[in-house]
């Protein structure tokens, strides 16, 4: 009998001709080899957090839950080898063991480290990239069956394309990562009125190691954070266990999940739900090893889309917001998160040569949510917005080629790689094209 596949927000769903659950690199070849003697396609499926439907096949889907852990680690460089099925929760566990730590992260561990990359995952630091900056080379198997390995020296134009590389150009197998000593995040997180936070951006985000906001529509109060390395050999100090299951698992998860319920139920109660999350935002300070300064535990499911802006457009594109969301037919119930990140030279990095900000909208599950997408998308849009790959969006390949200079160099990358296919779905189909040959100019 043949499962269904559902992601996290239910947002994507798909049967698979087949599920195979390799152990080894040889098993993970073998997969793609039967597949292609077979005319089957083959996508790996991480741990369904993308919201779109990236890992959906109606192929061979191939489940990495077996292939997981370090599987060399040197303490002295920071160089860590990772099998891809990992996901971030055990690394960053086993990583903590050895003394070191991931220099960004984003909110959630529950993806694998080979979904996170591959989709563009990112943390917040103006002085910082996505979780791709941090790897130093990749081995992947390839349409053909073939084992590939790519680093900045070694196949380094499908380094650029791989690093990011939407499951498109073959299975990673196996992640080595650029990783730091272990260190100690001082963690501030308060309520300041919005007006004040836009005035103020680009010196909270030069002045922070990691900021970043969140803004609830209808409220006049942002919940600011800022996370800041302490010395090396400084001691934690966490939030004790009462007043840390108190703040993000009642309030957080808990109180805000009974919010949003009561507002799907009742649609009059948003705006004043929404204002009364506004105002009753907490204050926290502590201190913690990073890894559990940067994840939270997300139980409230939503849906969500998120766009890299150049940075220098942000007040832009949250003026037009704010004059814009609170005259939508359907109300929001869920927070505005803002962040930042350094530009980079991944080809489809959202952050690709330039300095951008982050902005992700969300909308609780259940809710309707496509007309205040669709005017995200469109206000975004007109600044060249670039859409996180794993979130929902409405773009095509004609589109997204004239906001990636990179681009039509990834489209050649794959052309090459996987003439026939092989790791093609849908959405693949509609954000990157057809897979056949393509003109490299």
């Amino acid at each position: 009998m043949r499962t269904q596949w559902t992601n996290w927000a239910g947002t994507a769903t798909a049967t698979p001709h087949s599920v195979a659950a390799p152990r080894d690199v040889e098993e993970i070849a073998e997969t793609v080899r039967g597949a292609e003697r077979d005319g089957r396609t083959v996508r790996p499926l991480g741990s369904g957090h993308s919201f779109t439907d990236i890992a959906a096949t109606s192929g061979v889907a191939i489940d990495l839950t077996g292939w997981s852990g370090i599987i060399e680690a040197d303490p002295a460089s920071g160089l860590v080898t990772v099998r891809s099925g990992t996901t971030l929760r055990r690394l960053n566990a086993e990583l903590d063991r050895l003394g070191l730590a991931m220099a960004n992260l984003g909110d959630i561990d529950a993806q694998t480290l080979s979904g996170a990359i591959s989709t563009g995952t990112h943390g917040t630091g103006s002085r910082l990239g996505g979780l791709a900056t941090q790897v130093e080379a990749l081995e992947l198997v390839l349409a053909d069956g073939t084992v590939a390995r790519c680093s900045a020296t070694e196949r380094p134009d499908l380094f650029a394309a791989a690093r990011i590389g939407l499951g498109a150009l073959g299975v990673i197998t196996a992640i080595t990562l650029r990783c730091v000593p272990s260190f100690v995040l001082a963690a501030d997180e308060h309520a300041e009125p919005l007006d004040g936070v836009l005035a103020r951006i680009d010196e909270l985000a030069e002045d922070n190691d990691h900021f970043e906001f969140y803004w609830f529509p209808y409220g006049r109060n942002a919940l600011v954070k800022r996370n800041n390395r302490l010395p090396a050999g400084s001691e934690p100090k966490p939030l004790g266990p009462m007043r840390h299951y108190f703040e993000y698992e009642v309030m957080e998860n808990k109180v805000f999940g009974l919010l949003c319920r009561l507002g799907r139920a009742v649609r009059p109660l948003v705006r004043p739900l929404n204002r009364l999350s506004s105002s009753a935002l907490s204050t926290r300070s502590y201190s913690d090893h990073s890894h559990r300064v940067f994840t939270t535990n997300r139980q409230v499911r939503f849906v969500e889309s998120e766009f890299a802006v150049p940075r220098e457009t942000l007040h832009e594109v949250l003026s037009e917001l704010r004059a814009r969301v609170p005259r939508l037919r359907e109300p929001v119930m869920f927070p505005v998160e803002v962040r930042v990140a350094a530009a980079d030279d991944i080809w489809l990095s959202t952050a690709h040569g330039r300095d951008s900000a982050y902005i992700a909208i969300h909308q609780y599950l259940g809710m309707p949510y496509r007309e205040y997408f669709d005017l995200f998308e469109s206000v975004v849009g007109a600044v060249g917005g670039r859409p996180h790959w794993g979130k929902l969006h409405t773009l095509d390949a004609a589109t997204l080629a004239t906001r990636y200079p990179r681009f039509e160099d990834f489209r050649r990358i794959r052309a090459e790689l996987d003439p026939a296919g092989r790791f093609a779905n849908p959405y693949l189909e509609r954000v990157l094209g057809p897979s056949r040959p393509v003109s490299s100019s």
